[in-house]
């Protein structure tokens, strides 16, 4: 098979990809159910790895011989929501427009599971000798939720692969490390009394803002740290309240108010000794609100924790995805986060590397370029190659 060829026919099966709505907030059992019919129908069967309630599921599968020392293709099925956004086109209909496909997902990141659909038959007509697997996550642009429970279970049921890519959108160079992410939300409740009278309440508003004063404290000193010629940028962690509601009336000491933030990590730093002082805080003014009135307090909810992504040493997975995708560039890492620190944290040798660009995931009219999904069928055709020796 030729790249044009490859290209071609992962360019139809995004085109059915796209055409499924995988909203975080929605289902993804109609995708995962069209891998397992495509994958069907040249003999492999894949594992589900159900969520809690049956309505969301990874999906893993290996094609070739059941040995060490495959490959792993991993990528989320999920996509972030086109509400408000003004798109042009049908965001769930793949649309060429000049060199350009459209679509929501084209490139974050149904585009590179499309080149990895298309060149599973390929391997196994091929009678690899070492084999391809296969790899589909949930949740994952709502804190990388999914994966775990999926990469536990292909860590201890398959043969350990010699190397894991994450098809992140890089314009399909390697990318050798990202920063990790934890979020959390805090609500604070006080206790409702007319605002003129405050020695007969409190307003969650105004123990929330020195929680919050704090949290921008700490971004102040977090930015004067950090290795200024690291490959991260920023070279620094990042903490940033990116979500705040609370009150009914400009006179009525507030009841509630929640706010949410999020701290990016590098690797090797603990998001809860950076975060203890704050959480002490929450603590004490859980503590006096409690005092005052039974009813009010601060509770503090982690949403999410996803890993950072080190860079290896001499890495296996690196030195392989270079020879495939031809990059003889500089060692490369990210400012967000991906699974890729969590296929690390389970012992892979781990790279990240995709068609399309970061900069236009998430946007209207996102979409990728034919030439990066031309590129990424020529990295798969060489990873076969490798896969057939």
């Amino acid at each position: 098979m030729t790249p044009d060829q490859l290209s071609a026919q992962a360019t139809a099966i995004l085109a059915d990809l796209i055409a499924i709505d995988t909203t975080s907030r929605e289902s993804n059992l109609d995708l995962i159910a069209y891998v397992e019919r495509h994958l069907a129908g040249f003999g492999v069967t894949a594992r589900r790895v159900l969520n809690a309630d049956g309505s969301k599921a990874n999906l893993y599968a290996t094609i070739g011989p059941m040995v060490p020392g495959g490959v792993v293709l991993s990528g989320h099925s999920d996509v972030v929501p086109v509400d408000g956004q003004p798109w042009t086109s049908d965001p769930w209909k793949l649309t060429r427009r000049g060199d350009r496909l459209l679509g929501r997902g084209t490139c974050d990141m149904k585009g590179f599971i499309a080149l990895a659909l298309a060149l599973a038959p390929e391997i196994a007509r091929g009678m690899a000798a070492r084999p391809l697997h296969l790899a589909i996550s949930y949740d994952e642009e709502v804190g990388c939720l999914g994966a775990p429970s999926m990469i536990a279970e292909i860590a201890r049921e398959l043969p350990s692969p010699a190397a894991v890519v994450v098809g992140e959108p890089t314009e399909m160079v390697v990318v050798s490390g990202h920063k990790g992410i934890a979020t959390w939300t805090i609500t604070v409740t006080g206790h409702e009394a007319h605002s003129s009278l405050t020695h007969l309440g409190v307003s969650a508003n105004m123990v929330a803002i020195r929680l919050m004063q704090q949290l921008s404290d700490l971004a102040d000193r977090l930015a004067g740290e950090g290795d200024p010629h690291g490959p991260f940028c920023p070279h620094h962690a990042t903490l940033t309240v990116g979500q705040m509601a609370g009150g009914t009336a400009v006179n009525i000491l507030a009841r509630e108010c929640r706010f949410a933030f999020d701290l990016r990590t590098l690797p090797g730093q603990e998001p809860d000794e950076i975060l203890a002082p704050f959480f002490a805080a929450c603590t004490n003014a859980d503590a006096a609100l409690r005092q005052r009135f039974p009813g009010a307090g601060v509770l503090v909810e982690r949403r999410s924790r996803t890993p950072a992504f080190a860079p290896e040493s001499d890495g296996a997975a690196e030195r392989l995805a270079r020879s495939w995708a031809g990059d003889n560039g500089p060692a490369r890492a990210v400012p967000y986060a991906a699974e890729a620190g969590q296929f690390q944290g389970a012992g892979f040798s781990t790279v990240i590397c995709g068609p399309g660009s970061i900069a236009q995931a998430h946007q209207p009219d996102e979409y990728i370029e034919v030439a990066q999904v031309e590129r990424g069928a020529a990295f798969m055709l060489r990873l076969a190659d490798d896969l057939s020796r």
